[in-house]
Parts: structure tokens; sequence; C-alpha cells
């Protein structure tokens, strides 16, 4: 099929910005979508197939267009627009940049990005209790502490509360050298880091004492009833279908609850029923709860991490398959 080229202008302040460092994004985009991109004073222009050209042309324009809003253009934006083009998916780097949620202490904006995120986000908005599901960088339990955080400023909510399974990793808090906090506070570390980063030490504190913020095992929710707060329970994988239960059954009137949770690091024992298992059974067809499911496509973290996530995907479907065909040839023996 012979070639074709189109020429796109660039702005001369974002051309670093859309280009990267060392011209590293340019580079990723001709290698992903099989073009060469020639680079000129203010321009660039594409030379390849037809369909290939269409699809550069549409990561370009929302690069420019991301940068002209004031965007750092980082890599992960690079690699989602290319994926997107690559599916042929209508969905658009630029709508999840208008879904602003808030801003961390620095000022920085917090935004979905990518289009499962933004699923997500939404599902938090409408309905009452949403079961967040997916693996490491998906962004579930950041963007669940940002919805809390912003509820708690606009006083849609009066307190939250941040609550994770103690135990993990086998290990059990009974063994773990020093007084009760600090034996919790290693579990509990990750929900203070984002509440850090988001509201600010100092803030955080303050409302601590008040007892307005409680960050707390999930064994202290046994026989409370929580009113008009945001809850939010993580690494749900690790709960046993009883803390589960007890968990589900303390939520109050003008209450919202986020459970997030990766099936895939359970740290229970082999063979052993999580409750975020149970409960994906138990109350799918509960109207007010959803179910949002991110996958290797919604992490945001180092690209490297994704890869990690999607080779591990991989391999489990792999595995699943081989013992599926096993089981197959014992029963026809």
């Amino acid at each position: 099929m012979e070639n074709q080229e189109i020429i796109l202008d660039i702005p001369a302040e974002h051309e670093q910005n859309i280009f990267g460092q060392l011209d590293a994004y340019v580079r990723k985009i001709e290698q992903t979508l099989s073009v060469n991109v020639i680079l000129r004073d203010g321009s660039v222009k594409i030379i390849g197939e037809a369909s290939r050209i269409e699809q550069a042309d549409r990561v370009f324009h929302e690069l420019i267009t991301l940068s002209e809003r004031g965007n750092t253009i980082t890599e992960q934006n690079v690699d989602y627009v290319l994926a997107l083009s690559l599916e042929n998916e209508r969905a658009s780097l630029l709508e999840l940049d208008e879904e602003l949620i808030g801003y961390t202490i620095q000022g920085k904006p917090i935004k979905p990005k990518t289009i499962g995120q933004q699923k997500y986000v939404k599902q938090i908005r409408e309905r009452m209790m949403v079961f967040g599901i997916g693996p490491a960088g998906t962004g579930k339990t950041y963007l669940a502490m940002a919805m809390a955080i912003q509820a708690f400023k606009k006083n849609d909510v009066s307190k939250i509360i941040l609550t994770r399974p103690a135990i993990e990793a086998g290990e059990n808090l009974g063994f773990l050298p020093g007084d009760l906090q600090s034996k919790i506070d290693p579990y509990l570390r990750p929900l203070y880091d984002a509440l850090y980063q988001i509201m600010g030490a100092d803030s955080f504190v303050k409302n601590s004492e008040k007892g307005l913020i409680e960050v707390a095992p999930l064994a202290y929710m046994r026989g409370r009833t929580l009113d008009n707060a945001f809850i939010i329970l993580d690494e749900a994988q690790n709960t046993t279908p009883a803390q589960m239960k007890m968990f589900l059954t303390r939520i109050g009137f003008g209450s919202k609850v986020v459970i997030t949770g990766d099936l895939s690091q359970k740290d229970l024992p082999f063979g052993a029923l999580s409750g975020l298992e149970q409960a994906e059974i138990v109350l799918k067809d509960v109207e007010e709860i959803g179910f949002s499911y991110l996958t290797s496509k919604d992490v945001v973290r180092h690209p490297l991490v994704q890869k990690i996530v999607h080779a591990y995907d991989k391999y489990e479907a792999r595995e699943k398959y081989r013992e599926s065909r096993k089981k197959g040839k014992g029963k026809k023996n």
C-alpha cells in the first residue's frame, strides 16, 4: 500500500511537552503506529499508511490540546492515547481532562486518567455503595480518598472513616514489636500517605483530633453504626466473609461507602473464600450497589507496572486454561 503524508502545526511553546525528553514520545508513536515522524520548525510531518496516519493525527491533536490546557504530558498519557487510537475507541483523554475531582495540597489537579477510572468516579458520585475491583496501580484507593475528602469539604458528610484488614501477608499483629498503635500503623500507612498528599498533614491531624477523620483497622468497626460518613474499606480481598458482612451491616443513614480490592493479591489462607468474592456473588443484583472493574489498561503508575500486571494476567489466564483442561481429561477417564 502506498504511503501518504500529512503535516501538523505544533505550537512552539508546547513542542518539548508533546515530544518528550530527547523526543521519546515521538519515537514511541513511531514504533507503536508504524509511521515515520519528521520534526521541522514548528511542524510535524507524518508518513505512513492512511489508517496509521489517521491514528497518529488523532494522537498528536489530543496531546496538543492536553498541553494547551496546561497539563504536563506524561508517558502514561502517551501510552493511553495510543491504546485508544489502536482500539478505535471514540473516548478521548480530553473528556477525562474535564473531570476535575479536586486538588492536592500542592495544587495539582486530581482527575481520572483512564475511561475505567472515569466510570469508577461516576459510580461513586451516583451510588450509595461502590466496589472498586482491579489490580495494583489503578487508583482505586486514591480516587476514593479524593472523593471522600471533597464530600467532607462540601459538608456532604460529617466524617471520613478509612479502614482495612490489619492482618496481611501471613503476619499477625501479636507477633510484631511495639504498642498497638505502632503495630497497626504499617498496615494503614498507604491510607495516611494519600491523606497527607490530598489534604495535608496539618489538616489531617486537626480533623483527626476532632474525630472527624478516622483511620482504623477493620476490627474496630464491630458494634458501630456509621451515619453521615464517607467510609472506605481498602484491601477488601483480605476480609473473610464474616468480616465483610459485619462491615456492610454497619452502614447507616447519609453514608457513602467505597470498597476496594485486588482479587489477585489475596493474603488469606490458600483456598479460603474472600469476603470480597462472596460479596460480588451476593450483592450483584442490589440496585443501590455498583461494581466497577478496573484492568491493566487503567494502571496509572510507571508504565512498567502496567506491563507487569498484563504479564501476570496472561500467565494466570494460561494457568486457569491448563487446570480446566486437566479437569476435563480427568472426567473423561
